[in-house]
């Protein structure tokens, strides 16, 4: 799956992902107001309004973009209904010929690993046939309970050509509590990196592995440091724009091929006609103001790491 990945960001010379992470908050009015006129100011009714907000947002932008990462949570919190909107959005991504990273930050240990793995990256066994749940391309991955809990998911991405990022070193404040923590000198998050490439090194692609990591823009100095840990790990890259990441921040997450790294932005771009820069577009165009967030974003990354 990996080499999907780069062949799209390569075809499209974006090296971006956009987050599709909906909270009712961002979405239009006059979208949630015929989702509440159909359904009722109800968890079907909102999970109706998130799918037609994220359809509107994919069709404005997959000729630019080579993938997307809606993130879970922000549909489980709906339930079922939430969840059915997850579906159909990755299932609608990917009809488009984008590459879907489930952001779901899953981590356990023995058959409750592997049956997250079987329910985002495999196939699950009902009677004789085997039936693809979720079925994202790439799906986050928690490593805090070590290899018990990485591997199940090693091992379908190499039954189902599927990929994970897990990861290392994350853009939130507080995440040096643990990750910056000294292990016989070293920084935890060194000692994770170093167990990515052997993880990785179990199924690689033509040049990169489907075991990628995920590391924040918000600290460039220590992506430098782990870009030259993991050669030929693909490096997704959280904290661009709303959590203060910049395109001459991320010149080391990338490689000398001008691949290697993958950025992320979620409400920069989703909920972009909120932000004075786009707020020309108003509701009524909100679409076009995402769109537009993504051009600006992809000069801004091209132009930093010189592919402009």
């Amino acid at each position: 799956m990996i080499n999907t990945l780069v062949k799209n960001i390569k075809e499209k010379n974006a090296p971006i992902v956009v987050g599709l992470d909906p909270m009712m908050s961002y979405i239009p009015k006059q979208i949630t107001d015929k989702a509440f006129a159909e359904f009722g100011e109800t968890l079907e009714g909102a999970s109706n309004a998130i799918w037609e907000y994220n359809k509107k947002i994919i069709d404005a932008t997959y000729d630019l973009i080579p993938a997307v990462k809606p993130q879970i949570a922000m549909y489980e919190q709906f339930g079922i209904e939430g969840l059915i909107a997850y579906k159909k959005t990755c299932d609608y991504a990917k009809s488009k010929g984008l590459v879907v990273i489930g952001d779901i930050k899953r981590g356990d240990i023995g058959s409750t690993s592997a049956a997250y793995a079987v329910a985002h990256l495999g196939k699950v066994a009902v009677g004789s046939n085997k039936i693809a749940a979720f079925n994202e391309d790439f799906v986050t991955v928690n490593p805090y309970l070590g290899s018990d809990g990485v591997n199940p998911f090693v091992d379908v991405c190499k039954e189902e050509n599927k990929g994970i990022f897990v990861l290392v070193k994350t853009s939130n404040p507080s995440s040096g509590e643990f990750q910056d923590q000294l292990v016989n000198g070293r920084p935890l998050y060194e000692l994770v990196a170093e167990k990515v490439v052997e993880w990785g090194n179990q199924c690689m692609g033509d040049t990169y592995s489907n075991v990628g990591c995920v590391v924040g823009a918000t600290y460039p100095e220590m992506g430098k440091v782990l870009r030259k840990l993991m050669p030929n790990t693909y490096i997704l890259v959280p904290g661009y724009g709303a959590q203060g990441g910049k395109g001459a921040d991320l010149v080391h997450y990338f490689n000398e091929d001008g691949l290697g790294a993958i950025v992320n932005s979620s409400r920069g771009i989703i909920a972009a006609y909120k932000q004075e820069k786009y707020a020309k577009y108003g509701e009524a165009c909100f679409e076009e103001a995402s769109r537009q967030a993504v051009v600006d974003m992809l000069e801004d990354i091209n132009q930093a790491i010189g592919r402009a």
